[in-house]
């Protein structure tokens, strides 16, 4: 594994331990945006791994796949699709009370589980 990917994933898995803290803290929103903040993180990693260059600029997860030719199961898709989706809204609220009830704590609790599960599976391929 170069450099470059290692430490890709290692500031990936401490986002997701991050995210795990600001839900323990009740900030779920940052949960959130911290989840999609490591996923974000493994598939650059992954993209500078395969095609040994630098990942461009993006926060569209779906788009990042793409770039690097994966195709992942259809749960793990759906979800870094929902996932990328909540990207620019948890960046960015245009309602917070709203977007606190949305992202409630069991909510969160399942997105921190299955953001776990997509780096982990990413880290595989």
């Amino acid at each position: 594994m170069e450099k470059r990917t290692a430490e890709w994933f290692r500031q990936s898995d401490y986002d997701l331990e991050s995210a795990e803290y600001m839900l323990k803290g009740g900030r779920n929103i940052y949960s959130v945006f911290l989840c999609h903040l490591a996923v974000e993180k493994a598939l650059k990693g992954l993209y500078s791994e395969k095609l040994n260059a630098i990942p461009p600029k993006t926060h569209n997860l779906v788009r990042l796949m793409t770039l690097i030719g994966i195709t992942p199961p259809e749960g793990v898709g759906m979800f870094i699709a929902t996932l990328s989706e909540s990207g620019i809204p948890t960046r960015y609220p245009e309602d917070m009370e709203k977007m606190q009830t949305a992202f409630h704590e069991a909510r969160v609790r399942d997105i921190i589980v299955k953001s776990t599960e997509v780096v982990t599976w990413i880290k595989k391929q």
